[in-house]
């Protein structure tokens, strides 16, 4: 059974929020040196630690800002922070770290897949440098003191990304939001807090971390997720069961848009993919997994800008359209 949550959890996170004792928390900062002492202080640790590209955000346009939003490489309030703010990103892109966001470091990790443990042995190693080589703000009962009070403890969110359409389309997702929210844990949409859902991609995450331990998150959040897994593929079952025909077609038809549409949004693009996705795991189509993950951020605005030089003499919905035509005809192959 474990193996078939694969197929429902996309990615797997752990991110650590920690800030600079005796600083002011970054909406406070009064002084911009505070600022760069932060950015030039973490920037050293980091690169005593391993390799990571250091972007100082100032440097780079709103587009490709947002592509790197659209990514999940920075969050919405790193931009807001764009002046003062910078992100160092390993080599493979598992390990990111966000300066002057929220609070003055927030480390994450993530990996594919149903595995909260792996990212978190990754980002303790690099915490312990920082710990070990910053005066990091703690309070003996409150734990690290971080500018959110849900953060404060552990200053842990353990989040796992998940697929779940079928969850979604037998009326379920109400019921199995009550019940996420009553273990303590809290649901967002695909770029965070304060996003809503696109596609059915949702995070589920832990809403506070005081008075628990690191382990003790991870195993709340995994035992909820696991749940979820299992309802999701129970309804998936269900689905093919009592209404093979009238999905099968509604999956074709978006494969049928997609391959051939003349204009795009990129929110029906999403909605779109989303259905040849649930296709896939469902045995309609064959796809070439890791490249038609890609589309969903490659089609996005600021990476489609980034990928195309075509905006300036044709709209946007049809850059998207050609590009979403010609990729999804070499990604997926038609079957069952």
């Amino acid at each position: 059974m474990f193996e078939d949550f694969e197929k429902v959890a996309i990615s797997s996170r752990i991110r650590l929020a920690r800030n600079f004792a005796g600083f002011n928390f970054f909406t406070k900062l009064s002084n911009v040196d505070d600022a760069e002492f932060i950015l030039a202080t973490t920037k050293k640790v980091l690169d005593e630690y391993g390799d990571f590209d250091f972007i100082r955000l100032k440097s780079l346009s709103l587009n490709e800002c947002n592509a790197l939003l659209e990514r999940h490489i920075i969050s919405k309030e790193l931009i807001e922070n764009k002046d003062i703010s910078a992100v160092a990103i390993s080599s493979d892109e598992h390990t990111i770290v966000m300066m002057n966001e929220e609070d003055h470091i927030r480390a994450q990790c993530i990996y594919s897949g149903l595995n909260l443990y792996r990212p978190y042995r990754e980002i303790k190693k690099l915490d312990d440098k920082l710990l070990s080589e910053i005066d990091i703000a703690y309070n003996s009962r409150l734990g690290f003191i971080t500018a959110s009070p849900s953060n404060l403890g552990t200053g842990m969110r353990a989040s796992v990304m998940l697929f779940l359409p079928a969850i979604e389309k037998r009326g379920e997702f109400d019921m199995m939001k009550k019940e996420v929210y009553s273990k303590g844990l809290t649901i967002r949409g695909l770029y965070g807090e304060g996003t809503n859902s696109y596609g059915s991609f949702y995070q589920i995450s832990n809403q506070n971390s005081l008075g628990k331990s690191e382990e003790e998150i991870i195993e709340e959040v995994l035992d909820e997720i696991s749940s979820i897994c299992e309802m999701e593929l129970s309804a998936r079952e269900d689905i093919l069961s009592n209404d093979h025909l009238n999905l099968k077609d509604e999956i074709f038809r978006a494969y049928g848009i997609l391959s051939e549409c003349a204009c795009l949004s990129e929110t029906e693009m999403i909605k779109l993919l989303s259905l040849v996705k649930f296709g896939g795991v469902l045995g309609f189509f064959k796809i070439k997994e890791k490249e038609f993950e890609k589309l969903f951020t490659e089609g996005s605005t600021a990476n489609l800008k980034e990928l195309s030089n075509l905006f300036e003499i044709k709209k946007e919905e049809v850059v998207r359209a050609e590009y979403i035509n010609r990729k999804i005809k070499e990604l997926v192959l038609k079957g069952g």
